[in-house]
């Protein structure tokens, strides 16, 4: 499969999308970026691997159920399929975080199986079950026989019109993120035919266990799927990128490296070769160790953190000894307790990695029974936070 654009290469600043503001290299930290000229944009310049001032933050699922706005927004869109197919939905309720705490960034609201339902599976969702798609993808032939990406990009055009829409709607200082689940991960669904956390994902290891050739097609496909999907946001207006490897933590070592890192690196390899300029983040979640090596083997220039990974290891191996930025990693439930203990972890994480280039996130999304006060509280906290350096 090939990519289906015109082929050109997009710098920066394109037409029908706002310009990147620069300034020349000075202040603070570091500055990776070509010809001495930075991203304004604080998200932008800590992915472009600078210590700034204060650590940027968005939170994965900022956009969701725990916001009592968002649940008319997605009644009156008919469910989360016609949420997410209804640009005039999708971007208010991407601008509802936005207008309600002090986030550096907004994510595109859109969600991961849409990329599956795109290539030919039926997407619903059923209270109780989150996305179910159907026919389930279980063999080879299954893969001939039920997917195409021949109407991928008209299937998707809702999303893209989307970013187009929100690169207008979002404040000036408020970067816009694209973003796509990673091959491995949407292989997960489509062969266990649904979403969520209660799986064991049986299905999906042993076909990928026991006939990884076989396997192979899928990731292949899915691998040339995301790269489309991907440089379309970026082409409609997308400032950053991330690709969630939610399922990352399931496999054992040497398939980790065959459906994860080697996916991954591809997607970053193509993206790159088109746009430069637009960072990429990765967030492989419950890797444990194989976070060791991952970032280096993609080439991603941040790497989200899940709640297990310790810090210092996080402020060594990555901000120091590599000079890239890391994003992470609060544990949501800290986000539903509030009070002394989230303000005590917070503390504790902007300390331990304030003094590199961090983005600061959670270790997982958002919960649907989080406080909106208690997002108000961390992000009033992360904001007023200075690093040491600049005290």
């Amino acid at each position: 499969m090939r990519l289906c654009r015109s082929g050109r290469v997009s710098s920066c600043i394109r037409t029908g999308r706002k310009s990147v503001e620069t300034v020349t290299r000075g202040d603070v930290g570091l500055d990776h970026a070509p010809g001495g000229v930075r991203p304004k944009k604080l998200l932008l310049r800590a992915l472009a691997g600078e210590r700034t001032e204060r650590p940027p933050i968005w939170l994965m699922r900022q956009a969701g159920r725990y916001l009592p706005e968002y649940h008319g927004v997605r009644e009156a869109a008919g469910g989360m399929v016609g949420l997410c197919n209804s640009p005039e939905h999708a971007v208010e309720v991407t601008l509802q975080p936005i207008r309600r705490f002090p986030l550096d960034a907004a994510i595109l609201f859109a969600d991961l199986p849409q990329i599956a339902a795109a290539l030919g599976q039926t997407l619903e969702y059923q209270v109780g079950d989150g996305p179910v798609l159907t026919p389930p993808i279980r063999s080879a032939s299954d893969i001939t026989e039920f997917l195409s990406a021949s109407r991928l990009h008209e299937e998707l055009a809702p999303i893209y019109e989307t970013v187009r829409q929100l690169t207008h709607a979002l404040p000036d200082d408020v970067a816009l993120i694209g973003y796509a689940g990673a091959p491995w991960t949407v292989a997960t669904y489509m062969v266990e035919g649904r979403g969520g956390g209660n799986s064991e994902h049986a299905l999906v290891k042993q076909w990928a266990l026991s006939d990884p050739d076989s396997f192979q097609p899928l990731i292949d496909l899915l691998t040339a799927a995301v790269i489309e999907f991907l440089d379309r946001q970026i082409e409609a207006g997308a400032e950053a990128i991330q690709l969630f490897e939610s399922w990352a933590g399931i496999l054992p070592d040497p398939l980790f490296r065959r459906w994860c890192v080697t996916p991954v690196a591809a997607i970053v390899t193509a993206l790159k070769a088109k746009h430069p300029s637009v960072p990429i983040i990765a967030f492989p979640r419950g890797a444990g160790l194989a976070y060791d090596g991952f970032m280096q083997a993609t080439g991603v220039d941040c790497v989200g953190l899940d709640s297990t990974v310790p810090l210092g290891w996080a402020a060594q191996k990555v901000q120091r000894e590599l000079g890239r930025c890391v994003q992470g990693n609060l544990d949501p439930q800290l986000l539903v307790t509030g009070g002394p203990a989230l303000h005590a972890e917070t503390d504790r994480i902007l300390r331990s990695l304030g003094g590199g280039p961090f983005v600061f996130n959670l270790g997982h999304g958002i919960v649907k029974t989080t406080p909106p006060e208690h997002v108000a509280a961390l992000a009033q906290q992360v904001r007023s936070w200075v690093a040491p350096s600049t005290q």
